[in-house]
This record gives structure tokens, C-alpha cells and sequence, in this order.
């Protein structure tokens, strides 16, 4: 379930939006920091240590949600 979910690339294809909600509100900081840094999209995810560190995990989970729903967009 959420391990898989690490391992591979997070989008609509495999999960529906809802879903893919649940998977990143499941998910802890260091798992949501490692997604987003595993997250191969056609535009950059280019996020300094300091920023990841500072924002809010609620943040977090909505930059790696319109992340996946872009990536499928453009997939």
C-alpha cells in the first residue's frame, strides 16, 4: 500500500485522484519529501533542504498531489 507507493512513481494512471489523497495523507514527512524528490515530471521539482524542512507536512502533501495530477496530465 504505501510502500509501494514510495517505490514508484506517483499519478492518476495506476490511482484515482481520491486515492492518490489518501496515499499522501498517509504518508509522513520524510516519505513525502522522498516522493517528491522521486518524482520524474516534465517540468522541475528543484526544492532546497531548507524549504522541505520549513513548510507545513499539509504543504507538503499538496505540492506531491498537484505534482502527480500534472504528471498525469502530461503523461
Amino acid at each position: 500500500m504505501l510502500v509501494a507507493s514510495t517505490k514508484r512513481e506517483l499519478g492518476m494512471s495506476e490511482l484515482t485522484a481520491d486515492q492518490l489523497a489518501c496515499e499522501l495523507a498517509q504518508m509522513d514527512r520524510e516519505t513525502l519529501i522522498e516522493t517528491l524528490r522521486e518524482m520524474k515530471c516534465t517540468f522541475d521539482l528543484d526544492f532546497t533542504n531548507e524549504f522541505l524542512d520549513s513548510v507545513s507536512i499539509e504543504r507538503l502533501r499538496h505540492i506531491a498531489l498537484g505534482a502527480s495530477l500534472h504528471l498525469h496530465k502530461d503523461s
